[in-house]
């Protein structure tokens, strides 16, 4: 861990995101002893970005709502999430979490003396577990999930393995995980499935009306054309779809890039042929309304823009891993997405049920978009599917809260 800190201090000079994340964790214990409410008790939530923490969002909020008497620490490792969940109100302390040093762990428990952790999937702090046990707070890891190959499992990494003595009880996605926890002695454990399924339900019903959308779209014609909105695409997803709506007029196409940058940008704009492109930022209702292609150049949108589609595509499944496909399903719309995506069960659960469909390649694509034009039926069964998968794995934040004392 020593090594580590030096690591990050080293690369701080190099890089921004090092940078914050540094001087971040040095502030964290002095605001802590700052912002925290001696009378009060807290309880702790960790994430490491902001994909865990909107994992583990569900549970925060019915906390915060259902048990007032508590207040909440919300930490972060990464400044991904800590930079934009910084001002979210529905924790009373936000704060970075110092590296798991045996120092940074007694001076940071000190601050704040939890009475209870949650940590959201794959968090194991090795010194704050051991305190936390030895203090007796109660710890619990929330939407976790275990495969054979993590160390823990090998007989290499057994001596490490005893961090997981540190959990209370361990809330899992799968009935894998239970068993390989199970085969090492753990017993104590129940599936509750995935708190993101909440989440998406959650984002569904806040969702935003967006009027240039609601133009490009014509949502209010009764014969509108059909729309095909790309999430979290790279380079790789957009040169498959481009290639195919470059040479089939009939599809409204709204591209949300992951990354929006203006090389990657003016990349995906290169690729269009023959198609009138506006950027959400810099465009209005009536231009939107003629055009063929809308650029999401923003973020923030994306969960409400696949409200807009007949299909999603859901990027990443060409390099390191799809992104969020939930997002799409609970629209009832079906979902596309790229090979990598083994790991992800989600993207696992929606092909089994129908409402998710792997391609490797433009013939792949090429054949699923042509059938969801022709066949309407088709199209809307396969959504519907998508969208009851969702439904039916939502409730994991209330098995959690039902199976702890607050």
């Amino acid at each position: 861990m020593y090594l580590i800190q030096f690591g990050i201090v080293v690369g701080s000079y190099f890089n921004k995101k090092l940078r914050k994340m540094l001087d971040g964790e040095r502030e964290a214990i002095k605001q802590i002893r700052e912002k925290v409410d001696p009378d009060a008790q807290y309880i702790w939530f960790h994430a490491a970005s902001l994909g865990e923490f909107e994992q583990g969002r569900p549970l925060i909020e019915k906390v915060h709502k259902e048990h007032p008497e508590y207040k909440i620490l919300l930490t972060f490792f990464s400044p991904s999430g800590y930079e934009v969940r910084k001002n979210y109100t529905g924790a009373d302390i936000i704060t970075y979490l110092p590296i798991d040093t045996i120092t940074n762990a007694r001076a940071f428990l000190r601050a704040i003396r939890p009475v209870m952790a949650f940590f959201i999937k794959y968090e194991f702090w090795y010194n704050y577990l051991h305190i936390l046990q030895y203090r007796g707070v109660p710890t619990y890891s929330v939407s976790s999930i275990f495969r054979p190959n993590q160390i823990f499992f090998k007989w290499y990494g057994r001596n490490y393995g005893r961090v997981l003595q540190c959990f209370t009880h361990f809330f899992v996605q799968n009935e894998e995980s239970q068993q390989l926890l199970a085969g090492i002695g753990f017993k104590n454990s129940t599936v509750v499935g995935d708190t993101r399924f909440d989440r998406v339900l959650q984002i569904k019903e806040a969702s935003k009306q967006l009027p240039i959308v609601d133009s490009f779209v014509h949502i209010h014609e009764e014969k509108k054309p059909l729309t095909f909105v790309a999430g979290s695409s790279w380079l790789p997803d957009e040169a498959i779809f481009i290639e195919y709506f470059n040479t089939h007029p009939s599809w409204k196409l709204i591209i949300a890039p992951h990354v929006i940058g203006e090389d990657h940008l003016k990349q995906i704009i290169s690729l269009l042929k023959n198609k009138k492109v506006v950027r959400y930022t810099q465009t209005t209702e009536t231009d939107a309304a003629n055009a063929d292609v809308l650029i999401i150049d923003c973020f923030g949108l994306l969960s409400s823009i696949y409200r807009y589609g007949e299909v999603a595509y859901v990027g990443g499944g060409f390099g390191v891993g799809i992104h969020n496909v939930l997002e799409a399903a609970v629209w009832s719309i079906p979902v596309i997405f790229g090979p990598n995506n083994a790991h992800f069960a989600e993207a696992q659960g929606l092909k089994h049920n129908g409402g998710g469909f792997e391609i490797h390649n433009l013939e792949d694509f090429s054949k699923y978009i042509q059938r969801f034009e022709v066949e309407t039926n088709f199209r809307l069964e396969r959504g519907i599917a998508g969208g009851k998968y969702v439904a039916a794995l939502a409730g994991a934040s209330n098995k959690v809260l039902n199976n702890i004392q607050l």
